[in-house]
């Protein structure tokens, strides 16, 4: 017998797999004793508009036989070691379901990653947390699995039509992520499940007769007549296919700076800059949940947006990337530079929560650097990072010299970020002292109105005013801010063919994902990293 049900139950009974179990059987009209139950959740989203939380289910009972599977992909890639080869820079989530799109498509993939597996990345991120110390080659944004290895590991998209998001889920299950993200309205895998899921993206890769080449930076492109025929990377080695998917990331701006040395097409695109903003969990639980303790609720997420005007220019200030019990982490991808980003853990059990704070950032605000033509938005990027890290390393700079004996004061290692507490920000008031925090290299108190330039300050003390009226309790000196987040998206686009998905000037040469201004995420950038594989086989698979 199978009944399927829709229903909106109290999270103490939908969130409960014993309590839905008893609801479901007493719905059905069946004794408590009944043997061979089988509960299979479609769906389930929690609706936390009104006072009391509810839970939407969609849910299916079976009674006396087993459930229908509930996806369709089989994991079963046929050997592609003798065929056809095209070459795939990056290997973040564009990169890596591009190269097993391509192997469906009998392609095999050449996969060349800059930096490490996703196991030995832990070393270097290690080094940044503890040691100031940034390689940059392997960091929280570049190595196996991309910036989404090491952060919440967000599963949501608005990308819809861009490609089957239901597929993109499914070949993350069969890869080792829990069925659970097939189930909620807001999946996600969680900072400590997700490298193994990518080392089991590399094992499929790898075993169908792919290759994945770490340590491999990509430094030139082999063009002939407007036609990409390989690369070269910083080794001396050549690498040929009849495609090459550029997957790099929005942080990769080594290769943003090789497109525009060769005068390959680029565009400055938008993008946004601001920090990250640390509560209590707890204080974001109660607003939301309207209730002392979540108890069986899951942490609690916000999502806030408003419209201010800073010098008669309309700016948006909006929430980004936030991570309910989660970590703020150095995100930065050279020595010199301050950047910060969130990340949790699968069960989202930290006692912080964290999220970016950002500000629109348009053409207006870099025409002081339009000398540097399509690169000036990343040119704008880069003086707001190093601004940051000056201002710090003075800071720490400064209490090392204050400390006996201490021969590192002149040490140019420095990841202590700038903060400030909430309503000091706003009160123009140099906060006397700071909250504990999740961030790992520690943290130095300064004017946030000092460290970022106005068209970022003043928005944000607009913003967050216009915040603490939509979440009671959000403007407190419990909160700080943390600087600076400033890798929201790519500020650099590379142009593409609509149709063929091709850049506009080289044809066999792919664009894809964040990096290319294409994508916002895991799964919408693993949807365009397939789009891309599918019509680079398309055009030149024959």
């Amino acid at each position: 017998m199978r009944q399927l049900f829709t229903l909106t139950l109290e999270p103490e009974i939908a969130l409960d797999d014993a309590a839905l179990r008893q609801f479901l059987l007493t719905q059905a009209s069946l004794p408590n004793s009944t043997d061979e139950v089988f509960i299979q959740k479609l769906r389930q989203s929690i609706d936390a508009r009104n006072r009391q939380v509810k839970v939407n289910l969609e849910v299916e009972l079976y009674v006396g036989e087993k459930p229908a599977p509930v996806m369709e992909f089989e994991k079963n890639y046929a050997d592609v070691s003798k065929n056809k080869q095209a070459i795939v820079v990056g290997a973040g989530p564009a990169g890596l379901f591009a190269a097993l799109r391509l192997i469906e498509l009998g392609i095999k993939p050449i996969v060349l990653e800059r930096g490490k597996d996703v196991q030995a990345r832990r070393r270097d991120l290690s080094a940044i947390n503890q040691d100031h110390v940034v390689n940059p080659d392997s960091n929280y944004c570049f190595g196996e699995g991309g910036a989404g290895t090491y952060s919440d590991g967000k599963l949501y998209t608005r990308s819809k039509k861009r490609g089957d998001v239901r597929r993109i889920l499914e070949i993350l299950v069969a890869h080792g992520s829990t069925p659970q993200i097939l189930v909620d309205a807001h999946p996600h895998i969680g900072t400590n499940k997700l490298p193994n899921v990518v080392a089991d993206l590399r094992k499929s890769i790898l075993e169908a007769g792919g290759e994945i080449h770490f340590n491999t930076k990509v430094t030139d492109l082999t063009i002939t007549n407007n036609q990409i025929k390989g690369v070269t990377t910083a080794d001396g080695q050549t690498f040929a296919g009849i495609g090459v998917i550029l997957a790099t990331g929005h942080s990769a701006r080594d290769i943003f700076e090789l497109l525009f040395q060769k005068n390959i097409f680029l565009e400055a695109k938008p993008f946004a800059m601001g920090v990250r903003i640390e509560h209590p969990q707890s204080l974001i639980d109660q607003h939301q949940y309207h209730r002392p303790e979540r108890g069986i609720l899951p942490a609690a997420a916000y999502s806030l947006v408003a419209q201010t005007n800073y010098k008669n220019v309309q700016r948006g200030v909006f929430s980004f990337c936030m991570c309910p019990g989660g970590f703020i982490v150095p995100a930065a991808t050279d020595e010199g530079e301050l950047v910060v980003n969130g990340m949790s853990p699968n069960r989202r059990d930290s006692k912080y929560a964290n999220s970016g704070i950002v500000v629109a950032i348009n053409e207006a605000d870099w025409q002081k650097n339009k000398s540097a033509g399509p690169l000036a938005g990343l040119e704008l990027q880069k003086e707001v990072e190093q601004k940051a890290f000056q201002y710090a390393l003075k800071s720490r700079q400064f209490a090392m010299m204050n400390q006996e004996k201490n021969k590192d004061a002149d040490s140019q290692h420095c990841q202590l970020a700038p903060a400030q507490r909430l309503q000091d920000f706003l009160n123009g008031k140099i906060s006397s002292a700071l909250n504990p925090t999740s961030y790992q290299p520690g943290l130095t108190s300064l004017d946030m109105a000092e460290v970022l330039p106005d068209i970022i300050a003043r928005p944000l003390q607009e913003g967050f005013r216009q915040f603490g009226k939509m979440i009671k309790g959000y403007v407190t000196n419990e909160a700080q801010l943390i600087g600076i987040e400033s890798r929201t998206s790519s500020p650099v686009r590379i142009p593409r063919d609509k149709e063929s998905l091709e850049h506009l000037q080289i044809k066999g040469l792919f664009p894809c994902g964040e990096g290319a201004g294409f994508a916002g995420g895991i799964v919408s950038a693993a949807m365009d990293g397939e789009r891309c594989a599918e019509q680079l086989a398309r055009l030149y698979a024959n």
